[in-house]
């Protein structure tokens, strides 16, 4: 987009559901999980097999704090994808309704003349690392968004988001590391509700 810089909007896929098994959340994750507890003998074949048939149970990227979901909470905190777009799970027929208002959206900023790189600012991309920060996001962030700024002529590197990262307190409990699922996020209000906390946290 920042390249091509011809008036756009990004519509993410949507993350994955969560799976159930045996009364709780889980991901491709507890499969990997899984396997070493298979192969240390501490899970049965019967017990492994029963879990990967029910970790993923519909389209989507992981639904952790991965790359995929980091980068569409960048996409949205950045300017470049509707509201509540990056959170919405891929199954969820609302996904429809933001295709539709990504189409009308691109038809007004070329009404505008607005272009990507309009949009995407210094401040801009500073606002995308927090969001990362604060959600224990992908450390690929580190690496996607300075090239972002390169296509954008912004000087912005791995440095200046490491400063980001440093002063932004951790506010989700997402997995991988914590208990929670971008389906989650996305019943709370998804990215907009983030932003508020961090402007409300100064």
């Amino acid at each position: 987009m920042l390249r091509l810089n011809v008036p756009s909007v990004f519509l993410y896929g949507g993350s994955i559901l969560p799976g159930r098994f045996r009364g709780k959340d889980v991901t491709v994750l507890d499969v990997f999980e899984a396997v070493g507890a298979n192969a240390a003998g501490t899970m049965s074949d019967a017990d492994l097999a029963e879990l990967e048939t029910v970790a993923c149970p519909s389209a989507g990227s992981c639904g952790g704090q991965y790359t995929a979901n980091s980068m569409a909470y960048v996409s949205e905190a950045i300017g470049l994808a509707l509201p509540g777009s990056a959170s919405t799970p891929a199954p969820y027929e609302s996904r429809d309704r933001f295709a539709d208002a990504s189409g009308r959206a691109v038809m007004a900023l070329l009404k505008r003349g607005l272009r990507p790189r309009d949009i995407v600012t210094r401040q801009a991309l500073e606002n995308a690392a927090a969001v990362v920060a604060a959600t224990g996001g992908s450390t690929n962030a580190a690496l996607h968004l300075p090239a972002m700024a390169h296509e954008a002529g912004i000087a912005f590197d791995i440095f200046d988001v490491a400063a980001v990262f440093r002063r932004t307190p951790l506010i989700a409990d997402l997995k991988p590391g914590g208990r929670y699922l971008a389906k989650d996020v996305h019943e709370i209000g998804g990215v907009p509700v983030v932003l508020k906390a961090l402007l409300d946290g100064g």
